[in-house]
């Protein structure tokens, strides 16, 4: 790995195949639809020794309209043993990873609460974090160590949810984690209380935030908790948690002062941390990482790269990206899913620029533009599920379409219509965003419309055509052919590189050799030279 180059770990999950055969998202189910969740509370005693997960998730509803069928996601790799509808027991039918609940009375529109009792041996992860599951393992001394991935899958991986983007819990989750005494629940948000019974500890963690469902989730193990005040940009005083293996606890510190590094520099350009009344949590995990909110999965084994003369660690400052992009700012369609990873990887790069420089930001990009796939559009139509969605260039290439709008818009509108987007009430937190509207907001403050960029860079797999003719007398006609708006270009004449406004018309040049074209690479584009 090259320093401040990091592509290897930034476009980490796009550079392997995963093994994902279950995906969440997609066509709405029409008794979903009606459905709004706004709490999910999940009470769970977890056996690593016998791999099984035993008791009860309650759901939270208001329905739209009145109904006899209750519609909830779920692998149907466990056991569900009774379900009650407003304290009642219903019917109900649980196959093709579905629970369907069929009341004896139409249930009218309103608040409901759903309770599913449940339990078995859930899913297992065959390569983490490339494909989700339970991961039950032990570390070197011996301890029981479990993680859980989810992201493609979804909450119903183990627990009963409406497992689509377009709904999270509005009033967030309790979880009640039952485990060994020995061990540690790490958990979203805040730890609420711990109780201890013979043998066992039940870890209650509570987020009062709206949160998406694939961080709904837990990790057990044998750690300490590492800690340090954190002052945030706007002035809120905020717990950073590092749950960290005991044996590991000596290389936490060093670790927590990257991170520190890494949380000033992403509110520098995207705005104060988002979670503020809650904490900064980072996990260790037998798996690589993942993003989870306000308990960021780490499993990189405290191997950094040099960025700016100093430790970095890419995977971290990636993951915790996803605390804006993905968590604050989530897509209410997975169609869209390159608004979370995309924006994230880009937010990647300016941590290149904020400490090595403008040179090291652009070299970061025409490398990066050398590994995209380019096969599929980034966004490929609407009510798209999760695996269909991903593809490598939902990173990089949409990555580097940040860093063409940046080019396009300068720095004085573009990094703060980033930072606004980010934190507009309007796309925020329970109000989820699609790319149409990341489209209207960019065009609003660039003062232009922006769609033929979208529609070139986002939605189709075609890239710029820019077409150079040689004329007498040292003279290049310069013309763009396959958009229909103006954009600046740099071209290079006899050593000197200036910025020209081309469209269809075209400009003309004088050079005594052959002009260079977008030298410093802020175009995807294609040369056409005759």
């Amino acid at each position: 790995m090259k320093k401040a180059i990091l592509i290897s770990t930034i476009f980490l999950f796009a550079g392997y195949v995963r093994a994902q055969t279950l995906t969440s998202g997609g066509k709405l189910k029409p008794e979903q639809a009606i459905m709004d969740v706004r709490h999910y509370t999940i009470s769970l005693v977890v056996d690593p020794e016998q791999k099984t997960i035993n008791g009860f998730t309650t759901i939270d509803v208001i329905m739209a309209k009145p109904t006899r069928v209750l519609l909830f996601d779920l692998l149907d790799s466990l056991t569900i043993s009774k379900v009650l509808v407003n304290g009642k027991q219903e019917a109900f039918e649980y196959k093709n990873n579905l629970i369907t609940i069929n009341t004896a009375k139409e249930l009218p529109a309103g608040k409901a609460s759903v309770k599913v009792i449940y339990g078995g041996k859930p899913h297992v992860a065959r390569r983490p974090p490339w494909d989700d599951g339970f991961i039950w393992t032990r570390d070197s001394t011996g301890h029981q160590w479990m993680a859980i991935t989810a992201e493609g899958t979804g909450g119903k991986l183990y627990f009963p949810c409406k497992d689509h983007p377009s709904d999270e819990p509005n009033d967030g989750v309790d979880m009640f984690i039952t485990v060994p005494k020995n061990l540690v629940v790490a958990g979203p948000g805040l730890l609420k209380g711990v109780s201890k019974q013979k043998g066992t500890a039940t870890f209650h963690w509570q987020t009062k935030y709206t949160i998406n469902n694939y961080s709904i989730l837990f990790n057990a193990g044998d750690y300490t908790v590492v800690t340090r005040p954190y002052t945030t940009v706007d002035g809120h005083n905020v717990p950073i948690q590092f749950y960290v293996l005991k044996e590991h606890a000596s290389k936490a510190e060093h670790h927590l002062d990257i991170f520190v590094k890494t949380i000033k520099e992403q509110e520098k350009y995207f705005g104060e941390y988002p979670w503020v009344k809650e904490k900064i949590g980072i996990v260790e995990t037998p798996h690589l990482g993942m993003e989870h909110q306000t308990m960021n999965a780490y499993g990189a084994k405290f191997k950094y790269t040099k960025v700016g003369g100093e430790d970095y660690d890419g995977l971290m400052h990636h993951e915790f990206g996803h605390e804006w992009w993905g968590n604050k700012v989530t897509a209410k369609d997975w169609a869209d899913y390159w608004i979370h990873e995309g924006i994230c990887t880009y937010g990647d790069a300016l941590y290149v620029r904020e400490f090595e420089g403008e040179k090291a930001y652009i070299k970061f990009f025409q490398n990066s533009a050398l590994s995209f796939g380019n096969k599929i559009p980034i966004v490929i139509g609407k009510d798209i599920d999760e695996e269909s969605a991903y593809n490598g260039d939902i990173y990089g290439k949409a990555a580097f379409f940040m860093h063409t709008l940046r080019y396009i818009m300068g720095d004085s509108t573009f990094f703060p219509t980033l930072k606004s987007f980010v934190t507009d009430p309007r796309y925020t937190y329970s109000n989820l965003a699609n790319t149409d509207d990341v489209m209207q907001y960019f065009s609003k403050a660039a003062g232009k419309d922006l769609k033929p960029l979208f529609d070139l860079y986002i939605y189709s797999i075609n890239k710029l055509e820019v077409h150079v003719k040689a004329q007498r007398g040292d003279k290049y006609q310069v013309q763009l052919l396959n958009i229909d708006m103006p954009l600046p270009v740099d071209i290079t004449t006899d050593g000197v590189t200036k910025r020209y406004t081309l469209d269809k018309k075209g400009i003309t040049v004088t050079s005594k050799t052959m002009p260079v074209i977008d030298p410093d690479t802020y175009y995807l584009k294609k040369l056409i030279i005759e």
